[in-house]
């Protein structure tokens, strides 16, 4: 029998006017924003791949690279199911942590895997159930799927079912600010899961401003950083397929993601420019790449000729397909 294939349900960035004031506020159920990677789990299901696979956004096979993940599904979940969360990293104060997530998110030999899984455990939290013995569950209410997870999942250290949020909207967001959070996820109680596109059922509402971009070439930096990466040249596509220039950012990078990117970006380097639309000043002295790597950036705001503002690089989201990095 051939098995449904999946794709995530994805939120559309949006405000607090946007879930206060519309409608009944009895009408949407609050998550946390957790800052980390979104995969689905399959559990109990021989597909070439053993018992419990791990796929990121991009379908891309994550269980290797978080095998304390995979051990605890297998012993979190009893029959077969299709489970949809965040892969997070905690810091010291129990916080999922991007930052600390990069230890673990480019890894790909099994040594070093083993390593940094003992300093950097990697968990799931998991908020939706998309199929459960072979019954897909896409089109049942929001509050129906949370119930069956709710009760499929006995956690362990390495899986959790973080439970909805018991706060009016501006009670969560405090709370949320105030655990030093991502931000806030609205969803709509009676919402079907809609595979693999983005809707306004959830809506996702981020204390800082986060953008997925594309890199696309990088200029050398000067002094200690002169033989390196000064910064980077960034891009989000458009519905044409072309790669538009939104700004550079050379801060937020460690020493490691100097050495890993330079290192990166030479084996895509290419002559010309994926850019549509790169003013001269900032082509100068500029590398190109293909553009397949994606990023991440915080930044203040957008200016009015489409240019981030102040952003900071945030780490690689090797999850992220770069065809499909478009302006938040």
């Amino acid at each position: 029998m051939t098995r449904p294939t999946y794709e995530v349900m994805l939120a559309t960035l949006g405000a607090r006017d946007d879930v206060v004031g519309q409608g009944d506020p009895d009408d949407w159920s609050l998550e946390m924003k957790w800052d980390g990677v979104r995969a689905l789990a399959r559990v109990g299901q021989q597909d070439g791949r053993g018992p419990v696979s791990l796929a990121s956004r991009n379908q891309k096979a994550q269980g290797p690279r978080y095998p304390e993940i995979v051990d605890g599904l297998g012993r979190a979940v009893r029959g077969e199911a299709v489970l949809d969360g965040e892969i997070v990293a905690l810091d010291a104060r129990g916080r999922p942590s991007f930052a600390r997530l990069q230890h673990r998110i480019n890894l790909a030999d099994p040594r070093e895997i083993r390593r940094a899984a003992e300093r950097v455990p990697a968990q799931i939290f998991l908020f939706d159930l998309l199929e459960q013995d072979g019954e897909p569950l896409v089109d049942l209410p929001y509050t129906e799927r949370r119930e069956r997870l709710a009760a499929l999942v006995t956690e362990n250290e390495s899986v959790k079912v973080p439970p909805a949020v018991e706060e009016d909207f501006d009670d969560a967001w405090r709370t949320s600010d105030e655990l030093g959070l991502e931000g806030v996820i609205a969803k709509r109680r009676d919402s079907r899961y809609a595979v693999g596109r983005r809707t306004r059922d959830w809506i996702k509402i981020k204390h800082a401003r986060t953008q997925e971009v594309v890199v696309g070439g990088w200029r050398p930096g000067q002094g200690r950083r002169a033989t390196t990466v000064g910064s980077l040249l960034l891009g989000v596509g458009d519905a044409e397929g072309r790669l538009h220039y939104v700004g550079r950012v050379g801060t937020g990078f460690s020493h490691r993601d100097l050495d890993d990117l330079h290192d990166r970006l030479g084996r895509i380097a290419r002559e010309t420019t994926p850019f549509h639309d790169i003013p001269r000043a900032d082509a100068r002295d500029a590398h190109w790449v293909t553009p397949t790597l994606v990023g991440e950036v915080e930044f203040a705001e957008w200016t009015r000729d489409g240019r981030l503002r102040q952003p900071r690089w945030r780490g690689r989201r090797e999850d992220k397909d770069p065809r499909q990095v478009r302006r938040e």
